[in-house]
């Protein structure tokens, strides 16, 4: 479900990839933007008038910070703290979906809720982009896991689930084979940045959204040094990750950690672990001297809280955001901010 421009958009993101790829970690710092011309941007957004919708908070953040700067509205479909795997659009909503000029997904089924909210419209001729298809998505598993037994856990959740959930249910609640969460990965969110403004640019035909797109990204890539120097103060041996659900490979693949386990065995918050999985899942967590579970803000940490108690030993249960951004009013108000506080919360939680 994408828009007529999508394989335009696609090699963009194919380049700004194999950039990113070449620079290596200088990328983080590196300014890839020209400088906008604010008398020129200025007069752009008093006569523009784009609609744009957004599904995650995440994604609103970031092309909200370019229509600012290039003129119209974002409605963000999500509010803040919804978990997006289970999120259902109102009436209202779906109405805005159809009749925006341009509708902004993650996508790979992240917004399991939406399906087919988004296919409808897209029927019904809405002009819909899916980020997370064009940015080079990697594999579940992808980022760190490294257990023996692992496929025998999967085996074993397979078969819980099975016999708990119809097999429509669990087709519903599957990612596939790639990882929607890109936006732990900072330099693949600058260039969704990118990949929006060129959308809106040939929507409009407004250069302006391509400019304050790349200044947007270069925004994005100068914080994810901060992001690296946190994450990288954990010392090696110490990067490992226990999770309420399989959010963080492309973190995990970015900055050297390893995904131990996750509280429910899947991308998705919408499974359900079974007895078995939890038990195993406290024997990893003791056998790798993990210290600190981390939650999610959007859920609640119930389950984490009790596998902690189950390991017999201090483990610190942390919340993360990890769907949505923090309320207005928290460290976690902007995209950037929300990528700087779970940095700083995953290394201080692993090097205490």
């Amino acid at each position: 479900m994408k828009s007529t421009s999508a394989r335009a958009l696609a090699t963009v993101a194919a380049s700004a990839l194999l950039l990113s790829a070449c620079s290596g970690s200088e990328t983080a710092t590196e300014s890839t933007s020209v400088n906008p011309d604010s008398t020129a941007t200025a007069s752009a957004a008093e006569q523009t008038t784009v609609s744009v919708v957004a599904t995650t908070t995440i994604l609103g953040d970031v092309a909200n910070q370019i229509v600012q700067c290039a003129g119209g509205t974002v409605e963000v479909l999500m509010p803040v703290g919804a978990d997006p795997h289970d999120f259902a659009a109102s009436s209202d909503q779906v109405a805005s979906i159809v009749t925006a000029d341009l509708v902004i997904a993650n996508g790979l089924d992240l917004e399991a809720g939406l399906t087919d909210s988004l296919a409808n419209a897209a029927s019904d001729g809405a002009n819909i982009v899916e980020i997370a298809p064009l940015i080079d998505p990697i594999e579940f598993g992808a980022g760190g896991h490294d257990h023996a037994d692992e496929a025998d856990h999967a085996d074993e959740a397979d078969h819980a689930d099975e016999a708990d959930h119809a097999d429509e249910a669990e087709d519903e609640h599957d990612h596939g084979d790639f990882d929607p969460h890109f936006w732990f990965d900072m330099n693949r969110m600058a260039i969704a940045a990118q990949l929006i403004g060129a959308e809106l640019t040939e929507l409009t035909g407004n250069d302006a959204y391509t400019t304050c797109a790349d200044t947007t990204a270069t925004e994005i890539r100068s914080a994810e040094g901060d992001v690296r120097t946190l994450l990288e103060s954990v010392p090696a041996e110490q990067r490992i990750l226990v999770t309420d659900h399989d959010a963080f490979g492309y973190l995990a693949e970015t900055y050297g950690y390893e995904v131990a386990g996750t509280v429910i065995p899947s991308g998705s918050t919408l499974a359900k672990p079974s007895s078995a999985d939890l038990a195993d899942l406290v024997e990893v967590i003791n056998a790798e001297g993990v210290t600190a579970i981390f939650a999610n803000t959007a859920e609640p940490a119930v389950l984490a809280e009790a596998v902690a108690a189950e390991t017999g030993r201090d483990i610190t249960v942390i919340p993360l955001y990890v769907g949505s951004l923090g309320a207005p009013d928290s460290n976690a108000s902007t995209y950037i901010d929300m990528m700087r506080t779970d940095a700083q919360l995953i290394s201080e939680g692993l090097r205490n």
